[in-house]
């Protein structure tokens, strides 16, 4: 069984979703994929404590105050191959990007091939089901596109900013705002 519960940001209105132990998924109002990964409709119960715990972090993140990821319990549900992208998204650290390249080269060399498809690690980047806390955000084209984020363009630009990423390094994808 599902809990969800709501939270209001600055960036609008997010769902967070647990198991009743872990959280599950966190996903911003009208963000793509949105309850993807359940494998039923969440029951809301604004009282259980991991769904508490997640409003805490959130505040702290909303605050800039650099909460950890590890602070939480998460039990995102997809493939052994999103698992392993999404743990790697885990480790870019807050005010820092990463690029689905070099994140596709991290899972080749952790398996000994040659290399690995940037647009399925994108892929896998974008289904990502616990959104911010998950930093699926801090992923950018490796032309310094701000491209791919299933809550928004101008959602993925507002938490970088938030994190002070420097963003005149990158410019918004030239197939306009997504």
């Amino acid at each position: 069984m599902y809990y969800s519960a709501h939270y209001s940001s600055p960036a609008g209105g997010i769902t967070i979703v647990s198991d009743g132990v872990n959280l599950s998924g966190l996903w911003l109002d009208g963000q793509k994929y949105f309850y993807g990964t359940l494998k039923e409709e969440p029951t809301e119960n604004d009282n259980i404590p991991v769904l508490q715990s997640a409003k805490d972090w959130l505040d702290r993140y909303f605050a800039g105050m650099k909460p950890g990821i590890s602070k939480l319990p998460l039990a995102p549900a997809g493939s052994e191959f999103r698992q392993e992208v999404w743990k790697i998204l885990c480790e870019i650290p807050y005010g820092s990007v990463m690029t689905y390249g070099e994140i596709a080269e991290r899972l080749a060399v952790k398996k000994g091939l040659s290399r690995m498809s940037a647009q399925a690690v994108g892929g896998a980047v974008g289904h990502n089901p616990i959104s911010i806390v998950i930093p699926c955000h801090r992923v950018v084209g490796s032309d310094g596109s701000l491209t791919g984020y299933a809550g928004g363009i101008e959602k993925k630009e507002a938490f970088l900013r938030l994190e002070g990423v420097d963003l005149s390094r990158y410019h918004w994808p030239k197939k306009g705002r997504q």
